[in-house]
């Protein structure tokens, strides 16, 4: 049987896909493209990320993996993982919406090693968390616009 024959025969023993109203594909589409034009307004360069981190009134959000974060990331970072993003979750990490949150990821870093990893472009961290904070009611987030070199002492990068 071909590919094309037994996916067709497939779909007519199961039905049409199930519908799972906890997943929302063509909103997530939506949000996607309403943060767009906020998102390349709020990227920024090292300098503004290192200037408005070091005021004490924003907060550096780190989304990588708890072991990601604990072989390096940048000095006074918070650590919550992308994956472990929920409502109560963020709600203990980041109890004031309005507070400028700093993000950054692997793709920031021209390094392409432990704990830095480049991902495909498409789907860097960066993307994924700009998207679920809005989601989430966040909407001071600023994001590291530069590819930067983490053994850089203006990156501020403490090695695990």
């Amino acid at each position: 049987m071909t590919p094309l024959l037994l996916a067709v025969f497939l779909m007519a023993a199961d039905g049409p896909p199930p519908v799972n109203p906890q997943i929302d594909y063509q909103g997530f589409q939506r949000l996607a493209a309403r943060v767009s034009p906020e998102r390349a307004k709020r990227r920024i360069t090292l300098m503004r990320f290192m200037q408005m981190a070091a005021t004490g009134g924003a907060i550096i959000l780190d989304a990588r993996s708890a072991d990601a974060f604990a072989q390096g990331h940048i000095a006074g970072a918070i650590n919550l993982p992308l994956t472990d993003f929920t409502a109560p979750a963020l709600a203990a990490a980041l109890p004031d919406r309005n507070q400028p949150i700093l993000i950054y990821c692997n793709n920031n870093f021209s390094n392409d090693r432990p704990p830095v990893m480049l991902k495909s472009a498409a789907v860097s961290l960066n993307i994924q968390t700009y998207i679920n904070l809005a989601a989430y009611g966040y909407r001071n987030v600023y994001e590291l616009g530069e590819t930067v070199d983490f053994d850089d002492p203006k990156v501020n990068w403490i090695k695990g």
